[in-house]
Protein backbone atom coordinates (compact mmCIF):
# COMPACT_ATOMS: atom_id res chain seq x y z
CA UNK A 1 0.00 0.00 0.00
CA UNK A 2 1.10 3.13 -1.04
CA UNK A 3 0.69 5.91 1.09
CA UNK A 4 -1.14 9.11 -0.57
CA UNK A 5 0.66 12.26 -0.23
CA UNK A 6 -0.91 15.06 0.14
CA UNK A 7 0.57 18.66 -0.71
CA UNK A 8 -2.29 21.11 0.64
CA UNK A 9 -4.75 20.92 3.94
CA UNK A 10 -8.45 21.13 2.52
CA UNK A 11 -11.02 23.28 4.67
CA UNK A 12 -14.62 21.09 4.24
CA UNK A 13 -17.64 22.63 4.60
CA UNK A 14 -20.95 21.37 5.96
CA UNK A 15 -23.65 19.73 4.48
CA UNK A 16 -27.37 21.45 4.81
CA UNK A 17 -30.29 20.95 2.44
CA UNK A 18 -28.32 19.88 -0.70
CA UNK A 19 -25.33 22.43 -0.50
CA UNK A 20 -21.63 22.48 0.80
CA UNK A 21 -21.67 25.75 3.24
CA UNK A 22 -19.26 27.40 5.87
CA UNK A 23 -20.62 27.35 9.21
CA UNK A 24 -22.47 30.15 10.14
CA UNK A 25 -19.55 32.05 12.25
CA UNK A 26 -16.73 31.48 10.25
CA UNK A 27 -15.03 29.33 12.79
CA UNK A 28 -12.87 26.26 12.07
CA UNK A 29 -10.85 23.20 13.74
CA UNK A 30 -8.35 21.21 12.44
CA UNK A 31 -8.27 17.00 12.55
CA UNK A 32 -4.94 15.85 13.14
CA UNK A 33 -2.93 12.86 12.36
CA UNK A 34 -2.41 10.80 15.81
CA UNK A 35 0.80 9.25 14.51
CA UNK A 36 2.08 12.57 13.67
CA UNK A 37 0.40 15.15 15.70
CA UNK A 38 2.04 18.07 14.06
CA UNK A 39 0.26 16.83 10.70
CA UNK A 40 -3.57 18.61 9.45
CA UNK A 41 -5.79 15.79 7.66
CA UNK A 42 -8.09 18.92 7.30
CA UNK A 43 -9.91 21.83 8.69
CA UNK A 44 -13.64 21.68 9.56
CA UNK A 45 -16.37 23.96 10.52
CA UNK A 46 -17.13 24.63 13.74
CA UNK A 47 -20.58 24.63 13.88
CA UNK A 48 -22.95 26.98 16.03
CA UNK A 49 -26.48 25.83 17.32
CA UNK A 50 -27.58 28.47 14.63
CA UNK A 51 -26.27 25.63 11.51
CA UNK A 52 -27.91 22.54 13.19
CA UNK A 53 -30.80 24.44 13.41
CA UNK A 54 -30.77 25.18 9.85
CA UNK A 55 -29.73 21.68 8.82
CA UNK A 56 -33.03 20.22 10.79
CA UNK A 57 -34.86 22.60 9.31
CA UNK A 58 -33.75 21.31 5.83
CA UNK A 59 -34.36 17.92 7.02
CA UNK A 60 -38.12 18.22 8.20
CA UNK A 61 -39.10 19.83 4.81
CA UNK A 62 -37.04 17.27 3.42
CA UNK A 63 -39.29 14.88 4.90
CA UNK A 64 -42.56 14.36 3.20
CA UNK A 65 -41.26 14.05 0.03
CA UNK A 66 -38.37 11.42 1.02
CA UNK A 67 -40.71 9.40 2.69
CA UNK A 68 -43.07 9.10 -0.26
CA UNK A 69 -40.18 7.77 -2.38
CA UNK A 70 -40.26 4.48 -3.73
CA UNK A 71 -37.98 1.96 -1.79
CA UNK A 72 -36.30 1.10 -5.11
CA UNK A 73 -35.42 4.80 -5.56
CA UNK A 74 -34.05 5.22 -1.79
CA UNK A 75 -32.21 1.65 -2.59
CA UNK A 76 -30.52 2.85 -6.21
CA UNK A 77 -29.35 5.68 -4.33
CA UNK A 78 -27.94 3.34 -1.40
CA UNK A 79 -26.67 1.44 -4.06
CA UNK A 80 -24.67 3.82 -5.45
CA UNK A 81 -23.05 5.25 -3.05
CA UNK A 82 -21.92 2.22 -2.16
CA UNK A 83 -20.02 1.82 -5.87
CA UNK A 84 -18.88 4.98 -5.05
CA UNK A 85 -17.16 4.21 -2.10
CA UNK A 86 -15.76 0.94 -3.38
CA UNK A 87 -14.40 2.96 -6.65
CA UNK A 88 -11.98 4.91 -4.03
CA UNK A 89 -11.20 2.28 -1.68
CA UNK A 90 -7.73 3.19 -1.99
CA UNK A 91 -8.08 7.02 -1.37
CA UNK A 92 -10.63 6.63 1.82
CA UNK A 93 -9.00 3.99 3.42
CA UNK A 94 -5.70 6.10 3.69
CA UNK A 95 -7.60 9.13 4.58
CA UNK A 96 -9.06 7.04 7.66
CA UNK A 97 -5.75 5.72 8.93
CA UNK A 98 -3.97 9.21 8.85
CA UNK A 99 -7.16 10.68 10.53
CA UNK A 100 -7.84 7.55 13.10
CA UNK A 101 -4.54 5.33 13.33
CA UNK A 102 -5.84 2.12 12.64
CA UNK A 103 -3.59 -0.35 10.23
CA UNK A 104 -4.24 0.65 6.82
CA UNK A 105 -5.70 -3.22 5.96
CA UNK A 106 -8.22 -2.31 8.75
CA UNK A 107 -9.29 0.98 7.34
CA UNK A 108 -9.45 -0.92 3.86
CA UNK A 109 -11.65 -3.59 5.62
CA UNK A 110 -13.98 -0.61 6.93
CA UNK A 111 -14.29 0.79 3.79
CA UNK A 112 -15.62 -2.68 1.96
CA UNK A 113 -17.73 -3.28 4.85
CA UNK A 114 -19.15 -0.34 5.04
CA UNK A 115 -20.02 -0.41 1.32
CA UNK A 116 -21.64 -3.78 1.81
CA UNK A 117 -23.73 -2.59 4.96
CA UNK A 118 -25.62 0.39 2.06
CA UNK A 119 -25.98 -2.51 0.17
CA UNK A 120 -27.25 -4.60 2.54
CA UNK A 121 -29.97 -2.41 3.80
CA UNK A 122 -30.79 -1.40 0.20
CA UNK A 123 -32.16 -4.77 -0.16
CA UNK A 124 -33.56 -5.59 3.10
CA UNK A 125 -35.36 -2.52 3.36
CA UNK A 126 -37.31 -3.32 0.25
CA UNK A 127 -38.63 -6.42 2.09
CA UNK A 128 -40.45 -4.80 5.10
CA UNK A 129 -43.71 -5.51 5.75
CA UNK A 130 -46.53 -5.54 8.00
CA UNK A 131 -48.99 -8.07 9.45
CA UNK A 132 -51.95 -9.44 8.46
CA UNK A 133 -54.64 -10.51 11.13
CA UNK A 134 -57.35 -13.04 11.33
CA UNK A 135 -60.66 -11.50 12.76
CA UNK A 136 -64.00 -12.78 12.92
CA UNK A 137 -65.75 -10.10 10.81
CA UNK A 138 -65.26 -11.41 6.88
CA UNK A 139 -66.48 -8.10 6.03
CA UNK A 140 -62.93 -6.19 7.69
CA UNK A 141 -59.51 -6.55 6.89
CA UNK A 142 -57.10 -5.82 9.63
CA UNK A 143 -53.26 -4.98 9.07
CA UNK A 144 -50.24 -3.25 10.19
CA UNK A 145 -48.10 -0.93 8.25
CA UNK A 146 -44.60 0.76 8.65
CA UNK A 147 -43.42 4.10 8.22
CA UNK A 148 -40.98 6.77 8.80
CA UNK A 149 -40.48 8.33 11.94
CA UNK A 150 -39.01 11.90 10.03
CA UNK A 151 -35.98 13.47 11.01
CA UNK A 152 -33.25 11.01 12.94
CA UNK A 153 -30.38 12.71 14.52
CA UNK A 154 -27.09 10.25 13.93
CA UNK A 155 -24.23 11.14 16.58
CA UNK A 156 -21.29 8.35 16.08
CA UNK A 157 -17.60 8.13 17.72
CA UNK A 158 -14.21 8.25 16.20
CA UNK A 159 -13.46 4.46 16.58
CA UNK A 160 -15.30 2.81 13.54
CA UNK A 161 -15.65 6.59 11.52
CA UNK A 162 -17.49 5.30 8.47
CA UNK A 163 -18.77 2.18 9.49
CA UNK A 164 -20.93 2.77 12.24
CA UNK A 165 -21.97 5.70 10.79
CA UNK A 166 -23.21 3.45 7.71
CA UNK A 167 -25.06 1.04 9.17
CA UNK A 168 -27.45 3.64 11.65
CA UNK A 169 -27.73 5.97 8.20
CA UNK A 170 -28.47 3.10 5.81
CA UNK A 171 -31.45 1.72 7.83
CA UNK A 172 -32.73 5.25 8.65
CA UNK A 173 -32.40 6.34 5.15
CA UNK A 174 -34.20 3.16 3.23
CA UNK A 175 -37.16 3.48 5.67
CA UNK A 176 -37.98 6.72 4.84
CA UNK A 177 -36.51 9.62 7.20
CA UNK A 178 -34.33 12.52 7.04
CA UNK A 179 -30.98 12.81 8.98
CA UNK A 180 -28.67 15.37 10.62
CA UNK A 181 -25.97 13.33 11.31
CA UNK A 182 -22.99 14.67 13.99
CA UNK A 183 -19.59 13.46 13.23
CA UNK A 184 -16.74 12.62 16.04
CA UNK A 185 -14.44 16.09 15.61
CA UNK A 186 -11.77 13.02 15.44
CA UNK A 187 -12.67 11.93 12.48
CA UNK A 188 -14.99 14.70 10.56
CA UNK A 189 -12.96 13.86 7.35
CA UNK A 190 -14.20 10.23 7.39
CA UNK A 191 -17.69 10.92 7.30
CA UNK A 192 -17.64 13.51 5.33
CA UNK A 193 -16.69 11.00 2.26
CA UNK A 194 -19.78 8.82 3.49
CA UNK A 195 -21.81 12.09 2.94
CA UNK A 196 -19.95 12.72 -0.16
CA UNK A 197 -20.62 9.39 -1.70
CA UNK A 198 -24.35 9.81 -1.07
CA UNK A 199 -24.10 13.29 -2.37
CA UNK A 200 -22.89 12.02 -5.65
CA UNK A 201 -25.66 9.16 -5.83
CA UNK A 202 -28.23 11.23 -5.98
CA UNK A 203 -29.31 11.83 -2.61
CA UNK A 204 -32.63 14.95 -2.63
CA UNK A 205 -31.63 18.10 -0.88
CA UNK A 206 -32.39 17.97 2.55
CA UNK A 207 -32.58 14.18 3.36
CA UNK A 208 -28.84 14.00 4.73
CA UNK A 209 -27.18 17.16 6.52
CA UNK A 210 -23.70 17.41 7.83
CA UNK A 211 -22.46 19.38 10.52
CA UNK A 212 -19.29 19.24 12.58
CA UNK A 213 -18.47 20.58 15.50
CA UNK A 214 -18.17 20.51 19.33
CA UNK A 215 -20.78 18.65 21.01
CA UNK A 216 -20.50 21.02 23.55
CA UNK A 217 -21.57 23.43 20.90
CA UNK A 218 -24.06 21.90 18.95
CA UNK A 219 -25.11 18.70 20.76
CA UNK A 220 -27.99 19.29 22.34
CA UNK A 221 -30.44 20.63 19.80
CA UNK A 222 -29.76 17.39 17.92
CA UNK A 223 -31.40 16.09 20.91
CA UNK A 224 -33.86 18.46 22.10
CA UNK A 225 -35.40 20.44 19.20
CA UNK A 226 -39.10 19.60 18.44
CA UNK A 227 -38.84 18.18 14.73
CA UNK A 228 -36.59 15.60 15.97
CA UNK A 229 -37.99 12.47 16.38
CA UNK A 230 -35.20 10.24 16.72
CA UNK A 231 -31.38 9.93 18.13
CA UNK A 232 -28.89 7.14 18.04
CA UNK A 233 -26.09 7.56 19.33
CA UNK A 234 -22.91 5.48 19.78
CA UNK A 235 -20.31 6.54 22.69
CA UNK A 236 -19.54 6.58 26.31
CA UNK A 237 -22.27 5.72 28.95
CA UNK A 238 -21.86 9.21 30.36
CA UNK A 239 -22.66 11.03 27.31
CA UNK A 240 -25.74 8.14 26.27
CA UNK A 241 -27.43 8.77 30.01
CA UNK A 242 -26.96 12.78 29.20
CA UNK A 243 -28.71 12.34 25.37
CA UNK A 244 -31.42 9.74 27.57
CA UNK A 245 -32.14 12.55 29.89
CA UNK A 246 -32.68 15.28 27.38
CA UNK A 247 -34.38 13.90 25.11
CA UNK A 248 -38.49 14.10 25.28
CA UNK A 249 -41.02 11.55 26.01
CA UNK A 250 -41.56 11.58 21.94
CA UNK A 251 -38.20 10.71 21.11
CA UNK A 252 -37.24 7.49 20.32
CA UNK A 253 -33.23 6.85 21.52
CA UNK A 254 -30.71 4.30 20.45
CA UNK A 255 -28.02 3.84 22.40
CA UNK A 256 -24.86 1.96 22.04
CA UNK A 257 -22.69 2.26 24.92
CA UNK A 258 -19.52 1.08 27.09
CA UNK A 259 -18.23 -2.48 27.40
CA UNK A 260 -16.21 -4.40 30.11
CA UNK A 261 -15.88 -7.10 27.59
CA UNK A 262 -14.73 -10.90 29.55
CA UNK A 263 -13.03 -13.68 28.04
CA UNK A 264 -13.55 -16.57 30.30
CA UNK A 265 -10.78 -19.23 29.79
CA UNK A 266 -11.41 -23.08 31.16
CA UNK A 267 -9.16 -25.65 32.03
CA UNK A 268 -9.99 -27.57 28.40
CA UNK A 269 -9.48 -24.49 27.06
CA UNK A 270 -6.56 -24.93 23.71
CA UNK A 271 -4.32 -22.04 25.49
CA UNK A 272 -2.90 -20.84 22.09
CA UNK A 273 -6.45 -20.20 20.74
CA UNK A 274 -7.40 -18.59 24.04
CA UNK A 275 -3.93 -15.94 24.08
CA UNK A 276 -4.30 -15.77 20.07
CA UNK A 277 -7.97 -14.81 20.84
CA UNK A 278 -7.11 -11.85 23.36
CA UNK A 279 -4.52 -10.51 21.61
CA UNK A 280 -6.84 -10.23 18.56
CA UNK A 281 -10.08 -9.06 20.76
CA UNK A 282 -7.89 -6.76 23.32
CA UNK A 283 -5.07 -5.55 21.79
CA UNK A 284 -6.16 -4.97 17.75
CA UNK A 285 -7.40 -1.49 16.84
CA UNK A 286 -5.55 -0.47 19.73
CA UNK A 287 -7.91 -1.62 22.73
CA UNK A 288 -9.80 0.71 21.09
CA UNK A 289 -13.19 -1.37 20.42
CA UNK A 290 -16.41 -1.26 22.85
CA UNK A 291 -16.68 -4.62 22.49
CA UNK A 292 -12.76 -4.98 23.02
CA UNK A 293 -11.99 -8.02 25.32
CA UNK A 294 -10.42 -5.98 28.62
CA UNK A 295 -11.04 -8.81 30.92
CA UNK A 296 -9.73 -12.22 30.98
CA UNK A 297 -11.13 -14.70 33.75
CA UNK A 298 -9.11 -18.10 33.36
CA UNK A 299 -9.05 -21.35 35.27
CA UNK A 300 -6.25 -20.64 37.73
CA UNK A 301 -4.73 -24.64 37.08
CA UNK A 302 -3.84 -22.88 33.29
CA UNK A 303 -3.41 -19.53 34.33
CA UNK A 304 0.86 -19.60 34.35
CA UNK A 305 0.45 -21.46 30.48
CA UNK A 306 -1.93 -18.85 29.50
CA UNK A 307 -0.01 -16.22 30.63
CA UNK A 308 3.63 -16.79 29.48
CA UNK A 309 1.87 -17.56 25.62
CA UNK A 310 -0.10 -14.08 26.42
CA UNK A 311 3.27 -12.06 26.58
CA UNK A 312 4.64 -14.16 23.98
CA UNK A 313 2.03 -13.06 21.52
CA UNK A 314 1.97 -9.84 22.71
CA UNK A 315 5.90 -9.03 22.50
CA UNK A 316 5.42 -10.57 18.76
CA UNK A 317 2.93 -6.95 17.98
CA UNK A 318 4.82 -4.57 15.80
CA UNK A 319 3.34 -0.66 17.19
CA UNK A 320 3.71 2.02 14.49
CA UNK A 321 1.95 4.84 11.95
CA UNK A 322 -0.58 2.42 9.85
CA UNK A 323 1.32 2.94 7.00
CA UNK A 324 4.49 0.82 7.98
CA UNK A 325 4.22 -2.51 7.07
CA UNK A 326 3.59 -5.45 9.22
CA UNK A 327 2.17 -3.01 11.78
CA UNK A 328 -0.26 -4.16 13.76
CA UNK A 329 -0.89 -1.50 17.01
CA UNK A 330 -1.64 2.00 15.91
CA UNK A 331 -1.82 4.76 17.73
CA UNK A 332 -3.79 5.62 20.56
CA UNK A 333 -6.98 8.00 18.57
CA UNK A 334 -5.86 11.21 20.32
CA UNK A 335 -4.24 13.11 23.29
CA UNK A 336 -6.66 12.49 25.64
CA UNK A 337 -7.02 8.83 25.32
CA UNK A 338 -3.45 8.51 25.51
CA UNK A 339 -3.90 10.20 28.87
CA UNK A 340 -6.65 8.23 30.04
CA UNK A 341 -4.67 4.77 29.24
CA UNK A 342 -1.46 6.04 31.25
CA UNK A 343 -3.88 6.94 33.77
CA UNK A 344 -5.67 3.95 34.19
CA UNK A 345 -2.15 1.68 34.35
CA UNK A 346 -1.07 3.74 36.78
CA UNK A 347 -4.20 3.15 38.77
CA UNK A 348 -3.77 -0.73 38.03
CA UNK A 349 -0.56 -0.67 39.64
CA UNK A 350 -1.21 1.70 42.68
CA UNK A 351 -4.73 -1.30 43.61
CA UNK A 352 -1.62 -3.51 44.08
CA UNK A 353 -2.36 -5.25 40.38
CA UNK A 354 0.77 -6.48 38.85
CA UNK A 355 1.97 -4.53 35.59
CA UNK A 356 3.55 -7.95 33.62
CA UNK A 357 4.31 -6.05 30.57
CA UNK A 358 3.95 -3.34 28.50
CA UNK A 359 2.34 0.24 29.69
CA UNK A 360 4.75 2.69 29.01
CA UNK A 361 4.59 5.66 26.40
CA UNK A 362 6.56 5.12 23.38
CA UNK A 363 8.01 8.74 22.59
CA UNK A 364 11.52 8.66 21.20
CA UNK A 365 12.28 8.61 17.51
CA UNK A 366 9.74 7.64 15.55
CA UNK A 367 6.98 7.97 17.83
CA UNK A 368 7.91 11.04 19.53
CA UNK A 369 5.24 12.59 17.40
CA UNK A 370 2.37 10.29 17.99
CA UNK A 371 0.50 8.63 21.10
CA UNK A 372 1.98 5.58 21.02
CA UNK A 373 1.67 2.92 24.01
CA UNK A 374 2.81 -0.31 24.27
CA UNK A 375 -0.12 -2.80 25.08
CA UNK A 376 -0.40 -3.23 29.02
CA UNK A 377 -1.02 -7.00 30.78
CA UNK A 378 -1.84 -6.93 34.41
CA UNK A 379 -2.23 -10.31 36.47
CA UNK A 380 -2.85 -10.66 40.27
CA UNK A 381 -6.62 -8.09 39.53
CA UNK A 382 -9.15 -8.27 41.97
CA UNK A 383 -12.93 -7.61 40.37
CA UNK A 384 -13.40 -4.96 42.48
CA UNK A 385 -10.47 -2.78 41.26
CA UNK A 386 -10.93 0.08 38.96
CA UNK A 387 -9.16 -1.81 36.06
CA UNK A 388 -11.62 -4.42 36.17
CA UNK A 389 -14.68 -2.24 36.78
CA UNK A 390 -14.28 0.73 34.41
CA UNK A 391 -13.99 1.12 30.74
CA UNK A 392 -10.20 2.10 29.94
CA UNK A 393 -11.04 1.76 25.98
CA UNK A 394 -7.13 1.16 25.34
CA UNK A 395 -5.11 -1.57 25.03
CA UNK A 396 -5.09 -3.15 28.79
CA UNK A 397 -6.00 -6.20 29.77
CA UNK A 398 -6.71 -7.26 32.75
CA UNK A 399 -6.30 -11.00 34.09
CA UNK A 400 -8.18 -12.38 36.64
CA UNK A 401 -8.18 -16.22 38.27
CA UNK A 402 -11.24 -18.20 38.99
CA UNK A 403 -11.22 -21.74 40.64
CA UNK A 404 -14.10 -23.00 38.69
CA UNK A 405 -17.25 -22.10 35.70
CA UNK A 406 -19.37 -20.59 39.11
CA UNK A 407 -16.82 -18.06 40.01
CA UNK A 408 -15.99 -17.58 35.97
CA UNK A 409 -19.27 -16.84 35.57
CA UNK A 410 -20.39 -14.59 38.73
CA UNK A 411 -16.91 -12.51 38.04
CA UNK A 412 -18.10 -11.85 34.44
CA UNK A 413 -21.03 -10.70 35.47
CA UNK A 414 -20.08 -8.35 38.70
CA UNK A 415 -19.63 -5.22 36.41
CA UNK A 416 -21.88 -2.70 35.59
CA UNK A 417 -22.24 -3.28 31.88
CA UNK A 418 -23.31 -6.08 29.70
CA UNK A 419 -22.31 -6.07 25.97
CA UNK A 420 -19.79 -8.86 24.75
CA UNK A 421 -18.00 -11.96 26.26
CA UNK A 422 -16.91 -14.87 24.77
CA UNK A 423 -15.67 -18.12 26.32
CA UNK A 424 -12.77 -20.27 25.39
CA UNK A 425 -13.71 -24.53 25.79
CA UNK A 426 -13.88 -27.35 23.91
CA UNK A 427 -16.82 -28.80 26.42
CA UNK A 428 -20.17 -28.57 24.89
CA UNK A 429 -21.66 -28.34 28.58
CA UNK A 430 -19.74 -25.37 29.37
CA UNK A 431 -20.53 -23.74 25.93
CA UNK A 432 -24.53 -23.80 26.42
CA UNK A 433 -24.61 -23.04 29.97
CA UNK A 434 -22.35 -19.65 29.20
CA UNK A 435 -25.09 -18.44 26.74
CA UNK A 436 -27.55 -18.91 29.10
CA UNK A 437 -25.62 -17.69 32.34
CA UNK A 438 -23.76 -14.74 30.70
CA UNK A 439 -25.04 -11.17 31.22
CA UNK A 440 -24.12 -9.69 27.37
CA UNK A 441 -26.43 -8.61 24.72
CA UNK A 442 -22.74 -10.40 22.48
CA UNK A 443 -22.27 -13.71 23.27
CA UNK A 444 -19.59 -15.89 21.41
CA UNK A 445 -17.85 -19.41 22.14
CA UNK A 446 -14.22 -19.40 20.66
CA UNK A 447 -14.59 -16.39 19.08
CA UNK A 448 -13.23 -12.81 19.81
CA UNK A 449 -15.54 -10.49 22.24
CA UNK A 450 -14.79 -8.47 19.10
CA UNK A 451 -16.44 -7.88 15.70
CA UNK A 452 -20.52 -8.77 14.71
CA UNK A 453 -22.58 -9.40 11.20
CA UNK A 454 -23.71 -6.92 9.59
CA UNK A 455 -26.73 -8.93 8.90
CA UNK A 456 -26.98 -9.81 12.68
CA UNK A 457 -28.61 -7.78 15.00
CA UNK A 458 -25.97 -6.28 17.55
CA UNK A 459 -26.10 -4.44 20.84
CA UNK A 460 -26.06 -4.44 24.96
CA UNK A 461 -27.73 -4.96 27.82
CA UNK A 462 -27.17 -3.47 31.59
CA UNK A 463 -25.80 0.03 31.11
CA UNK A 464 -23.94 -0.64 28.18
CA UNK A 465 -27.06 0.24 26.14
CA UNK A 466 -30.92 1.32 26.29
CA UNK A 467 -31.60 -2.12 25.65
CA UNK A 468 -34.45 -1.27 23.56
CA UNK A 469 -33.58 -1.30 19.68
CA UNK A 470 -30.56 -3.56 18.05
CA UNK A 471 -28.36 -2.06 15.35
CA UNK A 472 -27.28 -3.99 12.70
CA UNK A 473 -29.51 -6.94 10.35
CA UNK A 474 -33.19 -6.44 9.71
CA UNK A 475 -33.38 -5.62 13.46
CA UNK A 476 -32.01 -2.44 12.59
CA UNK A 477 -34.70 -1.00 10.35
CA UNK A 478 -37.08 -1.52 13.50
CA UNK A 479 -35.41 1.47 15.81
CA UNK A 480 -36.97 3.95 12.11
CA UNK A 481 -39.84 2.71 12.16
CA UNK A 482 -43.69 2.92 13.33
CA UNK A 483 -46.16 0.96 13.62
CA UNK A 484 -49.88 1.79 12.62
CA UNK A 485 -52.96 -0.67 12.90
CA UNK A 486 -55.55 -0.38 9.82
CA UNK A 487 -58.99 -1.57 10.19
CA UNK A 488 -60.85 -1.38 6.33
CA UNK A 489 -64.60 -2.54 6.45
CA UNK A 490 -66.67 -3.11 3.06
Amino acid sequence: MVRLLTTKVETYKNYIDGSWVNSGNQQTFKSVNPSNKNEVVGVFQASTEEDVSVAIDAAAKAFPEWSKTSPSKRAAILSKAADILESRLDQIASELTREEGKPIGASKGEVSRSAQTLRYYAISGQNMTGNTFVNDDQNMKVTTEREPLGVVSVITPWNFPLSIPARKIAPALITGNTVVFKPSSDTPLIAYRLVEALHEAGMPKGVINFVTGSSRDVGSLLITHPAIRAVTFTGSTGAGENIHRQASLTTRTQMELGGKNPLIIMEDADIGLAATLTVNGGFSLTGQACTGTSRVIVMKEVKERYIEALVEKTKALKIGDGFEEGVTIGPLANEKQLRNVLKYIEIGKEEGATLIYGGEQLSEGKYKDGYYVVPAIFTNVKNEMQIAQEEIFGPVIAVIEASDYEEAIKIANDVEYGLSASIVTNNMKYAHQFTKDIQAGTVKVNRTTTGNLLNAPFGGIKNSSTSTYRESGTEGLDFFTQTKTVYIGY
